[in-house]
């Protein structure tokens, strides 16, 4: 089975680029910061992946974040990630970049990231016959007026960015805040997803779909509680990023059999499944397929059902999403006949 799953072809919508680092990677970054490494082996930063909690999870990827130094490093970074994606069949992902942190904290310069991340994911494409696009994270903590600076950095240099979103802690940033932002990024043609539902109530999904004019919801763990959160997701055709093993590892959901995802499916909810941070979860989007099947009895048709909506409710062209709707069903039958 999990070489059937392994062959079926892929799309990710939730995947953050520093979530994917390479352990290797970690090390080779802290090395080249300059800074005191907290790390001295794999073994150490796997370690070091290990979470409480949901604070706890966002403290450790602010660490990490904190040792990305140069704008140079995010080119590595980004032809590992998709390197590891094309070894698992994802033939196109939506990498989540949280560039306003680097810009924040560390000064960097944006235009200097997004030119190493897409000499990164460029590479990856000629050479693995996938796709990308980046989703900018706006980080909810940063507040509206840095967030309306950040899109006045992505007016200026558009190139592979499809979209916006808000991360971060949904305790203290509810999404009415940033509808001003939303409304600009709407207008400047971006397409718009929110973290919510996560590690807050159904009441966030709401309000994420009402006040900011989502079309996709990161997580949605908790809108299994309201049916008025439900319907309106069934209504307004917002698909939800599901991240079944990371909601899991960050304990906002007590195990995968409580995860909601075959619930949402079986309901008709428009859904994705993602890893979200595949390396600090230890977690890849066969493992995903792997857990949906085992735990959730999703058959491969089901799960290839879920491939093709993930392509559907991707942000790619129209022209784009008919051929690899193609390619997909292509790959299909031939693991069709293998199963009959």
């Amino acid at each position: 089975m999990y070489s059937i799953i392994n062959s079926l072809p892929k799309a990710e919508h939730h995947i953050h680029l520093v979530g994917s680092i390479r352990p290797e990677t970690l090390l080779w970054v802290a090395d080249e910061s300059g800074l005191d490494s907290q790390w001295d082996s794999v073994d150490d930063v796997r370690e070091f992946f290990k979470f409480s909690d949901f604070p706890h999870f966002l403290k450790v990827f602010g660490t990490c974040m904190a040792y990305i130094t140069k704008e140079s490093m995010f080119e590595r970074i980004a032809y590992e990630t998709l390197e590891d994606q094309a070894s698992q069949n994802v033939l196109h992902s939506e990498i989540i970049f949280s560039a306003p942190q680097r810009m924040k904290t560390a000064g960097m310069d944006f235009a200097l990231m997004m030119d190493a991340l897409n000499r990164g994911i460029d590479r990856a494409q000629r050479e693995f016959a996938v796709t990308c696009s980046t989703r900018v994270d706006l980080i909810r903590d940063y507040g509206p007026d840095y967030q309306m600076e950040v899109l006045d950095q992505i007016l200026e240099h558009p190139e592979g960015i499809v979209g916006i979103e808000i991360g971060g802690s949904e305790y203290d940033y509810p999404p009415a805040q940033f509808k001003a932002v939303y409304d600009r990024a709407r207008g400047m043609g971006l397409r718009l997803v929110a973290h919510a539902g996560e590690a807050l109530g159904w009441e966030s999904v709401v309000d994420a779909i009402e006040c900011l004019g989502v079309e996709r919801i990161g997580h949605g763990l908790t809108a299994q509680n309201s049916p008025e959160a439900v319907k309106l997701l069934k209504e307004k055709g917002v698909t939800v990023e599901t991240c079944p093993v990371s909601n899991v590892r960050t304990g906002v959901c007590k195990d995968i059999k409580s995860h909601p995802v075959r619930q949402y499916y079986d309901q008709g909810i428009s859904i994705s499944v993602n890893s979200d941070d595949p390396t600090m979860f230890g977690t890849d989007m066969n493992n995903e397929y792997m857990t949906l099947h085992e735990v959730h009895g999703f058959t491969v048709a089901e799960l290839f059902d879920i491939s093709l909506n993930s392509v559907r409710t991707s942000f790619l062209s129209e022209e784009k999403k008919r051929e690899q709707l193609v390619e997909f069903r292509g790959r299909y039958e031939k693991i069709s006949e293998l199963l009959e």
